[in-house]
């Protein structure tokens, strides 16, 4: 299926982690992804396969704003941007699904800075 390994790792990691991490109405899955250009973060409820909020640094909010897509100040903004969103719709708590990547650099910087908007994981 896969060709390249360091993907065929991320793909079980990610398969492994999605069995016991599942976003309801109320506890909502903050999905994270990270290309080599840019970083995406959606809130997603498993329970109706619905996308509740959605940004990444093509969002138009902070493409102005940014010098490039990439880099832990891009993920802090995001990670900023997407707390406000869950603000609005009132969504306090969910739950963080780190997609099969390892919890450091940007995807850390994310997370942290939705908690600091007022997100609790």
């Amino acid at each position: 299926m896969f060709d390249n390994q360091r993907e065929v790792g991320r793909r079980r990691r990610q398969e492994r982690v999605r069995k016991k991490v599942r976003g309801t109405a109320a506890c909502p899955r903050v999905c994270v992804y990270r290309s080599l250009k840019h970083i995406y973060a959606q809130v997603i409820s498993d329970e109706s396969g619905m996308t509740l909020a959605s940004v990444s640094t093509l969002s138009p909010e902070l493409k102005g704003k940014l010098k490039k897509g990439k880099g832990l100040e891009a993920a802090k903004q995001v990670g900023q941007l997407l707390a406000e969103l869950c603000k609005e719709k009132k969504i306090t708590k969910a739950v963080f699904d780190r997609n099969g990547f390892l919890f450091h650099g940007r995807v850390k910087a994310l997370a942290d800075a939705a908690r600091e908007g007022g997100l609790k994981f």
